[in-house]
């Protein structure tokens, strides 16, 4: 499993993988395969993790993430490999698990599962689940998931899947248990659920202030301890869209508008206002929500953000399929090379001055 101290922060990318072919702009097997030139970068670079969310969409490539994952795992050695999320509501446990041991195991032990219960909700009807079991088809798939990574024979029952009479689920995972974190987007009984249970946490904060996760923090914390866990041994990470450039006049200048048409995108069919360039800014303002701008100004956003929330993880997610892919490959460039090392150093200060 990923390991940590109170004074270490892993930093890494999470994406979607967007894709436009319906534009006439990149195509989901371009996507893919940038995705593998993008997870042996930041390798390179000496991030931590690279994280795929999983999507059932025109727009995204990212319906299979383990598959991708795995196509890199055997041109990387170091780097973790995380579903960002695994959509555990509407997908099988057993599958889940078999997916990500065998990454695992081709990956040498450095396989992770985020799972969530998904803000997109087109896996229910594409594999027919009923959209009023929301909440209660994701507790009973983790209920069973962890039961499966907790032992070779399974014995389960629940109410959405036939049971499992000890059964063995295989290949077994190479890290035991194999890590499953708890993805979500500020839901107060998602943060308790992931306390109580002392699964790492990762919060998707994607507007407002991400200061106001605090009190989730808090209320994870108390559940875990609570629930008789180390609270020391906890792990806290954040999802976080963002973009860097050499000026942060020009990161901001080159990440606006493909944020603006995908904001407004979903903003139509959620019933949202327009994004507006004000919005943008206000956002990637030192207390804001999107991560863009040069490296020092992240680093010093990041550092922020890890005081405020006491995160051991932060996941730059870069998702722009109108941006020149060379933009994207340079963005991780800089967070593995500039962004990292100053926060890095920063956390050993904070550290040394007690």
């Amino acid at each position: 499993m990923s390991t940590h101290t109170t004074t270490s922060l892993e930093i890494g990318i999470s994406t979607f993988l967007e894709a436009a072919p319906r534009a006439g702009g990149i195509t989901h097997a371009q996507r893919l395969r940038q995705a593998v030139e993008e997870i042996n970068l930041a390798e390179q670079v000496g991030l931590d993790v690279y994280a795929i969310g999983e999507h059932h969409r025109a727009d995204y490539a990212s319906s299979a993430p383990a598959v991708i994952l795995a196509a890199a795992a055997s041109t990387t050695k170091r780097i973790r490999l995380s579903s960002a999320v695994t959509v555990l509501s509407s997908d099988d446990p057993v599958r889940v698990y078999q997916a990500f041991s065998t990454l695992d195991g081709l990956s040498n032990g450095r396989a992770e599962i985020m799972a969530g219960r998904g803000s997109f909700i087109e896996s229910f009807p594409l594999f027919g689940y009923d959209l009023n079991h929301y909440d209660e088809l994701f507790e009973e798939k983790l209920e069973l998931l962890l039961a499966i990574r907790e032992t070779e024979k399974v014995n389960w029952r629940g109410g959405h899947r036939p049971a499992i009479n000890n059964l063995g689920v295989y290949p077994r995972s190479v890290q035991e248990p194999l890590p499953v974190w708890i993805g979500t987007g500020g839901n107060p009984e998602s943060a308790i659920r992931a306390g109580l249970l002392g699964l790492p946490v990762v919060f998707a904060i994607i507007g407002g202030m991400p200061e106001r996760f605090a009190p989730l923090v808090k209320l994870y914390k108390e559940a875990a301890a609570k629930a008789g866990h180390d609270v020391s041994k906890l792990q806290i990470a954040t999802h976080s869209h963002g973009f860097i450039s050499d000026t942060t006049e020009k990161a901001a200048d080159l990440f606006y508008p493909p944020t603006a048409a995908q904001m407004n995108t979903i903003g139509r069919e959620r019933g949202w206002g327009p994004y507006t360039r004000e919005s943008f800014d206000d956002a990637r303002s030192l207390r804001g929500a999107l991560y863009v701008g040069d490296p020092e100004y992240v680093a010093e956003k990041i550092v922020l953000l890890r005081k405020n929330l006491g995160l051991t993880r932060f996941l730059l997610h870069v998702d722009v399929s109108s941006v020149p892919h060379s933009e994207v490959l340079r963005t991780i460039e800089l967070l593995g090379t500039k962004v990292a090392p100053i926060v890095r150093k920063e956390l050993a200060r904070e550290t040394a001055q007690g």
